[in-house]
């Protein structure tokens, strides 16, 4: 059932990639977040966003906004293409169970195993605030995330 604007967001708590558990109610209370899922590290439009995402890094990781990207990769995948892209922010694995979280935002795509472009802006009340979903090869345009962020 995909996610509507105004419902609370599904909780969850996955490991980054260092290994260390980050979850949805670690922000509650203290900062929005940019919740991002993307299909696959080391592919061409998904490291395309991500580094976008890093060379605008101030605009979501800061007092005020948590960024946190979710593919299906495992840990140990995250934490090569992170530091291969320096990549300052948490990459959360889904891994296993397999595409649990993917699942519970209506994000996962079941013929390819792996999570479609969606991103959710949750509130610091745990309230899906804005949403996109684009679909596999269809990058996304962070301004609008950046509207959406100046609209809460």
């Amino acid at each position: 059932m995909p996610i509507v604007v105004g419902t609370k967001a599904p909780d969850f708590q996955l490991k980054n990639q260092h290994g260390e558990a980050v979850g949805l109610a670690d922000f509650r209370g203290r900062k929005n977040v940019v919740l991002m899922f993307y299909p696959f590290a080391f592919t061409g439009v998904c490291t395309g966003e991500l580094c976008a995402l890093r060379d605008q890094l101030p605009q979501f990781v800061n007092d005020d906004v948590q960024l946190l990207a979710v593919s299906n990769d495992s840990p140990f995948a995250l934490r090569v293409f992170a530091e291969q892209e320096q990549l300052g922010y948490p990459l959360l694995s889904d891994f296993w169970p397999h595409g649990q979280v993917s699942r519970a935002y209506d994000v996962f795509d079941e013929e390819k195993g792996c999570a479609v472009r969606g991103t959710f802006i949750i509130d610091k009340e745990g309230v899906v605030r804005w949403t996109v979903v684009n679909g596999l090869p269809d990058a996304r345009d962070l301004q609008e995330y950046v509207r959406a962020l100046e609209a809460l």
